[in-house]
């Protein structure tokens, strides 16, 4: 087999009569057959829906037309976007025998329109509940860096399948970090665009508030082109030659192993950062994010806890059980307290163009401990992977997760925290990282193995 392309590389080529997308497809699902087994990304594999329209961009490229930006190229999607045939399961078994789905997701639909080709759907946490992707119905999604460690979660099958080379792009949704913590602990970069900006429609929901679909790639020029086929906001805002950047101090640096801690003032130092800013209520607005969440979707889920509450995970059914629980008074109080902090931050963000801060407080936990150690204490990983992300999913800013190059060490993944709508300064801020050489995507030693 041959080393993964990128998805620019793929389409270009494509378009270019320089490779045929049936033999991208076909090499992509060798790939998948001979890695999946091993990492459980894949919830489904659509191999003939694929093929079918592989032949298709073909047909059109030796017609002479142009099938789009994004000719040939493979992606996957986490198992909470709507595929047309297919039943959404958001991860969970008690959603299995629903109906299948009329139309694909509306964000699907538009990667198909720029010549993308769907390969399947991916693994995640129940209900996108956890920061594991641990899943008793479907199976622990592994880190491709090691696989007795964690991928990450909610949107753990997303970003192992790109950091494993099994396709260029993937689909994920970061609620609270479900997307900035599997990029970080696998090493990739992953977008939560501004909220609202790529829409969420034909997506199962959690938190109607926070929930964000989000990129994964091994490339910003991949990441640019998907978002900008993605969202509805044209490019603006690109980065002024000399950014001004702010370290998050406070919460955002303590509790965390120190090569993390130390891996986002690398980059803050990379950025000609100068200034540190500490938000003291930090931590509360973490706990808010909690209370919120935990009580909007154990109300989601209400009826179904009520008269089905064995099918769940239990490790699910039981926070979604307590946010059910919560009084109106401790959820009023929870709102109030993200208000004033929502509005700390984006002050903040008025005077900065970038804000930096690690994306996880530790590299991929071992999957049989299932914890990670928080201020000389073991703690569940599932629940406090998100530590430094969660906060920030509160203002429904950008923020992308950068991978630091480490050398052959476990990923570490730094967020690059922007206004809303500056997704394009946040493209050439890593792209200015990526040229000082201070961030890398390494492909994991399996996927050289499979090449």
């Amino acid at each position: 087999m041959t080393s993964p392309m990128s998805a620019t590389d793929i389409a270009s080529s494509v378009r270019a009569g320089r490779l045929h997308a049936s033999d991208v497809v076909a090499e992509t699902l060798k790939r998948i057959a001979k890695l999946d087994p091993l990492l459980i990304c894949f919830t489904n594999i659509l191999k003939d829906q694929a093929l079918e329209s592989a032949a298709k961009i073909d047909a059109a490229v030796a017609a002479g037309d142009d099938p789009g930006p994004l000719a040939g190229v493979p992606f996957a999607v986490k198992d909470l976007f709507d595929v047309e045939g297919l039943t959404t399961t958001a991860g969970s078994f008690i959603l299995r025998d629903a109906p299948p789905a009329s139309s694909d997701a509306k964000v699907v639909e538009r990667l198909k329109a720029a010549g993308a080709i769907l390969i399947g759907t991916l693994n995640m946490d129940e209900f996108a509940y956890g920061f594991a992707t641990v899943n008793m119905h479907y199976g622990t999604t592994r880190n491709p860096h090691d696989t007795s460690r964690l991928a990450g979660g909610s949107s753990g099958g997303s970003a192992a399948s790109v950091a494993a080379g099994l396709v260029p792009l993937s689909l994920g949704s970061d609620t609270n970090g479900s997307v900035r913590v599997p990029a970080s602990l696998c090493g990739i970069f992953g977008l939560r665009p501004t909220h609202g900006a790529i829409t969420i429609d034909g997506t199962f929901p959690f938190v109607d508030r926070l929930d964000t679909v989000g990129l994964f790639t091994r490339s910003v020029d991949d990441l640019r082109t998907a978002y900008a086929i993605s969202s509805d906001t044209p490019e603006t805002s690109r980065a002024p030659k000399t950014p001004k950047a702010g370290l998050l101090t406070g919460w955002f640096q303590s509790g965390g192993q120190q090569d993390v801690l130390d891996a986002a003032r690398n980059i803050f130092e990379a950025l000609g950062g100068t200034e540190e800013i500490n938000l003291p209520l930090t931590e509360a607005a973490r706990s808010a994010g909690f209370i919120l969440t935990a009580s909007e979707g154990g109300q989601r889920h209400l009826p179904n806890l009520r008269t089905r509450p064995m099918d769940f995970d239990p490790a699910v059914r039981d926070r979604l059980i307590a946010g059910a629980l919560l009084p109106d008074s401790v959820v009023n109080d929870a709102d109030a307290l993200a208000a004033i902090y929502i509005d700390q931050l984006l002050t903040v963000l008025e005077d900065f163009d970038v804000l930096i801060a690690p994306s996880t407080p530790s590299t991929a936990p071992d999957i049989a401990a299932g914890l990670i150690e928080i201020d000389g204490q073991m703690v569940s990983a599932r629940a406090n992977l998100g530590l430094y992300a969660q906060p920030i999913a509160l203002a429904g800013v950008p923020v992308l997760s950068v991978p630091l190059k480490r050398d052959g060490q476990l990923p570490v993944g730094v967020q690059l925290i922007a206004a809303r709508g500056r997704e394009a300064l946040l493209f050439d801020l890593a792209d200015q990282l990526v040229a000082s050489g201070r961030v890398a995507v390494e492909l994991p030693e399996l996927v050289s193995e499979v090449a």
